[in-house]
């Protein structure tokens, strides 16, 4: 028997692939396919299943691809309804794979379908549990997502969670392996560990969410503090519900290299989205005007769909050549399969061209403690738990997955200064900023952690954040 954890970092996503006897098993696989179809054969083994843990929220899935390709059947557990073929298994019902069995455990809570998939070894000893989003390392999954599907209340999700964690995963031996559908930085949960297998023991001991005296506490500590979640997440949903144009014809029709002259006029007609991909660094100096950039080495996805939001919005790419293949590929693991092409040559061709260029004014962090006063006007853009831990005294909180709500209170003739933690998102805000014609500000390079380096600029006193969650 083997288990292999295909973890993918930018979106905090774990896929797994098991073998037993020349049989394998899949389970939340990624949009791309073409790595576990090479992996089969390089194995010599038979996909015998595509197992779901739900509907996943947060990416697209690869399951309707992976199972036209190989013929495995997709498998979801009690109450899910699929616009394609699948089978539907019922609670407790087992799955052969090789010398060992794949127990469907329903575990509603997160969602309806939830289903928690439990491993027992060739001797038919429980060995570990694929918890999808029910059961994370320090945390479980949100219980507001599913609402509007269900027809039920936060609260009542939460209570059907509590039952699915206490009577089915938790009588299970301390020993089982726990290995969940995603880890710290997902939008799925607050908490979360930042490791990505666990012994169940050790999260009965460490898990907050595990360690409530009863029902009510559980309700109320898994319910509190949460933040809005991102907005394309129905989208994803209903993407992994009712199938999806193949990630190869996806591919296809994004990789059109465009002209100077051909990407302008292509964004003057499709009313498409200039998405540049560069770094900060380079993006800072000179831009395509009204691009709006999220770099490719940073949690690019995930951003992409909190500031986007719209899948079927059509994009066009600016991005360090040679890159735009795996541009496009993240994109698509979050279902934004719209893109019209990219910049051929990237922006140096545009500026090689003689084409309008624009710019973000940017400051060191020394140069920012030189400048700022205590009547400067500072705008931190990081999430509110990490400026309740900590920030520039006097600096507004300003989270960048709400500036569509805060932009429009911006006084455009009254400067500020933006900064985030490290400079990442701060290139998001001030590139939407400028976009929509703010453009009286200064982003601080290296963000509150260089600016905190200086020692020149009054900050407030730190406080753990896991105090704050807990």
């Amino acid at each position: 028997m083997k288990i292999e954890q295909i973890y993918t970092g930018c979106l905090a996503q774990g896929a797994y692939y098991i073998v037993s006897d020349g049989e394998a098993a899949i389970i939340d696989p990624l949009r791309e396919i073409q790595p576990y179809l090479e992996r089969l054969e390089k194995d010599g083994v038979k996909l015998k299943y595509i197992f779901e843990t739900h509907f996943h929220a947060d990416f697209v899935s690869g399951h309707v691809d992976l199972s036209k390709a190989t013929g495995a059947p997709i498998v979801y557990g009690p109450t899910a309804s699929p616009s394609f073929d699948a089978k539907i298994a019922h609670d407790g019902e087992i799955f052969p794979l090789g010398k060992i069995q794949i127990v469907a455990m329903h575990t509603p809570g997160h969602t309806m379908e939830s289903t928690t998939y439990l491993l027992l070894d060739e001797h038919g000893k429980e060995h570990a549990i694929f918890s999808g989003d029910t059961l994370f390392l320090g945390d479980v999954g949100r219980p507001d997502l599913a609402q509007k599907a269900a027809s039920m209340t936060q609260e009542e999700l939460a209570g059907l969670l509590y039952e699915s964690l206490t009577n089915k995963i938790l009588p299970l031996p301390d020993e089982v392996m726990v290995y969940p559908a995603h880890g710290a930085g997902s939008a799925c949960g607050k908490n979360m560990q930042k490791e990505t297998q666990d012994t169940l023991g050790n999260q009965k001991k460490t898990n907050y969410a595990l360690n409530q005296k009863d029902k009510e506490s559980f309700m109320a500590a898994v319910l509190d503090g949460l933040s809005a979640p991102p907005k394309y997440f129905g989208m994803n949903v209903a993407m992994n519900k009712e199938g999806y144009e193949s990630f190869e014809q996806v591919l296809k029709k994004g990789m059109q290299g465009l002209s100077p002259e051909d990407f302008e006029s292509a964004a003057e007609h499709t009313g498409a989205l200039i998405l540049d991909t560069r770094p900060a660094a380079d993006f800072h100096i000179g831009y395509v005007p009204n691009s709006v950039n999220i770099g490719l080495k940073g949690d690019f996805a995930p951003w992409v769909g909190a500031m986007i939001v719209d899948v079927k919005q059509p994009l066009l790419l600016v991005c360090e050549p040679g890159t735009e293949e795996e541009a496009i590929t993240r994109l698509s693991r979050v279902g934004f399969d719209q893109v019209v092409g990219y910049l051929q040559g990237g922006f140096e061709a545009w500026k090689n061209a003689g084409k309008e260029t624009d710019q973000v004014r940017r400051i060191s962090a020394e140069e920012f403690s030189r400048l700022h006063t205590p009547e400067s006007k500072v705008l931190d853009v990081r999430k509110p738990s990490e400026y309740a831990a900590e920030h520039v005294e006097e600096a507004y909180s300003r989270p960048l997955d709400e500036i569509a709500q805060w932009a429009s209170e911006v006084d455009p003739e009254a400067h500020f200064f933006l900064h985030c933690a490290g400079g990442y998102r701060s290139m998001i805000a001030a590139s939407i900023l400028n976009a929509r014609g703010i453009r009286n500000f200064t982003e601080v390079e290296g963000g509150f952690g260089a600016i905190k380096s200086t020692g020149s600029v009054p900050v407030s006193n730190f406080v753990c954040q896991s105090k704050l969650s807990s």
